[in-house]
Parts: C-alpha cells; structure tokens; sequence
C-alpha cells in the first residue's frame, strides 16, 4: 500500500522532510479493524513528532493520527463493528499512522463516523474531540449539565481543539466561555462557536480577561503558549480553581497556585491507548456521543482548510500551515 511518513526529523524545507513509500498492508489483532482510510487531518502533534521524533534505525515512520474510513475487516475479538462500517478514530501514538491508504486501529477507540458529515469533515474531530472532552469532564470534572456554572478561560480559542471545546462548554454546560484570539477572522470564528466573550491576549492575558470583567476564573485551559502565559493564568484562575493544560511547556512553576489550593490537571488523549488502561473502551464511547451531537446538530465540524489529496506536497502543505501557529479549525486531506 501507499503511505507517507519519514525518516529522520528535519524541517519541511529538506527535500526528505515528508516521503511517499510502500508498505507491506496492516494484519489487524485481535482487538483491531482493518481501515481504508478516506480522510485524514493534520494535528500539532504530527508537526511536533515529524520534527523531534527519530523513527528506530532503518525504518520509515508513517505519519498521521485522526482519520475517517471505511472497515475492511475486523479482529476475532471484535464486536463494536463490522466490515462496511463507516467509522472515524485519532489512533495510538505507539502504532503505525494514518497517513496510508490502509490502517489497523483498536476498535476500543473507534466510533461510528456522523453520519450527516462527509469522511472530510469527520475526519477533523476525533483527536480534538477526544482531547477537548477528557479535558473538560474528566480533568477538570465539569459536570455535563446546563446548570453547571462558573467561568471557563479557553487560552487558544480558535485552534483545533479550542474549536470544539467551546463548543462543548456552551452547549453542554451552563459555563460562561471567555476565548482568546488575536486576529479578526479568529475572533469571529470563536463567537461563531459560542464563545460569549473573546479576548486578544497581545496586551497581556491578564490585563485583557479583566478587562473583559472578570477578575478571575474558575477554569483555565490552557492550549498554547503556557510558558508564555503561565504567570497570567497562576493570577487569574479562582482560589480553589482548576487549571488543565495540553501543550509541552519547559517552564511551569506550580507552586503559583499553592496560595489558592488551585489544582493543576495534563490532558494527553493518548494515555488510554499507549498505557492500554482498563477504560480504553471509554473513547470508544465519548467518539459514539460527539457522532450522535454531530448528527443532532449540536456539534459542528471544525474543517476549514480542505488541503486535496494526500500526498508529498500538501502533507507539506498541511504541516506549514499547523506550524504557522495561526491554523483556525482543521487542515483535512482526501485519501485514494
């Protein structure tokens, strides 16, 4: 089969940053389908493992993560799903990617594609979906309920996962939603998503929430730029507030939140599947639950920028833009 992946980290300008090979088709195991993949969406962590994790000796990593298709076959012990099924997934940090005409994925973190959104517009949600829910139910333990109150600081509104975890604290939850962005068409596309304030943090995080009207908040998450916003997020969050972060910052002193018994939370949507937790079947049902908000009309896809087939050149493309650090939504490629 067809894939694309690399050898060595090297910046995109190199010639060999990003390569088409052949690979020998995934057997699926036991607990796994057998996908053809027809759509796939770069994710800043295919940026960041492209260009700081050297593949073992010899070998050529396929990329990619999020991705939507159809199975072709399934494990022995399987029986969430069955060939024909159109499904969508974000993968496992530890296995082969989806960047490659075929994949073999656990099932116990697949759900059911939406069924009103095209393999395009699906394939933008899992990773960001997944990472956006734990987040915000599981790390920072909102409740799933209208009535629950209280202000949520979503610092990087308009990136992937931004885009829907605004979402899901407008219509999920009774939450006040203050997002950053900096730019016109990011502020628009965060009200769009439900925001009820947005913020430009150039000036200051700290100076701009408050003068928003919030002194403090009782939630942070923190999306990007941690090092850069840490000491405004450590001044803004609530005594007895919870702070949830997704980005790697070097410089993180938590010791800024011990005066207010404010509590500090990492989202990695990866540790069910790399640690093969007793839950791993959880994702398979958050996925099932965001498929049927899709359909519902209550969650909207985040594609904005449909880059073309897959290939050399627009996965290059693709990476650029998600490096760039101004992606609002979703970059999507088509497959085959």
């Amino acid at each position: 089969m067809q894939a694309f992946g690399y050898r060595q980290p090297l910046p995109l300008s190199d010639p060999n940053a990003i390569v088409a090979f052949e690979a020998p088709a995934p057997v699926p195991g036991p607990h796994d389908l057998l996908v053809r993949v027809a759509a796939v969406s770069v994710n800043p962590v295919d940026v960041k493992q492209r260009a700081n994790a050297a593949p073992a000796a010899g070998t050529t990593r396929i990329l990619g993560f999020d991705a939507s298709g159809v199975v072709e076959a399934v494990g022995a012990e399987v029986t969430l799903f069955q060939p024909g099924d159109e499904v969508f997934y974000a993968g496992s940090i530890a296995r082969p990617g989806s960047n490659a005409e075929l994949q073999a994925v656990d099932a116990r973190i697949v759900g059911p594609k939406p069924r009103r959104l095209s393999h395009a517009e699906a394939a933008a949600l899992p990773l960001t979906a997944i990472t956006a829910w734990e987040l915000l139910f599981d790390r920072l333990g909102v409740a799933r309920d209208t009535a629950a109150t209280g202000t949520l600081l979503v610092v990087g509104g308009a990136g992937g996962v931004g885009s829907i975890l605004i979402q899901l604290a407008r219509q999920l939850t009774g939450l006040t939603v203050i997002a950053t962005a900096s730019r016109p068409e990011t502020r628009d596309w965060c009200l769009a998503l439900g925001a009820h304030h947005v913020v430009d943090h150039r000036g200051g995080l700290e100076a701009a929430v408050k003068a928003a009207g919030f002194e403090q908040v009782d939630l942070v998450a923190g999306l990007t730029a941690t090092d850069q916003h840490w000491p405004a997020i450590c001044a803004l969050v609530a005594p007895q507030g919870k702070v949830g972060l997704i980005d790697d910052p070097k410089t993180v002193d938590p010791t800024l939140l011990k005066r207010k018994s404010a509590s500090l939370h990492w989202e990695f949507m990866f540790a069910r599947s790399l640690w093969g937790t007793a839950d791993m079947i959880e994702q398979h049902r958050l996925l099932t639950e965001v498929a049927r908000l899709v359909d519902g009309g209550t969650l909207r896809t985040t594609l904005t920028e449909p880059i073309g087939p897959l290939g050399v050149e627009t996965l290059k493309r693709a990476h650029a833009l998600v490096e760039s650090g101004t992606m609002r939504g979703k970059a999507v490629l088509t497959v085959g």
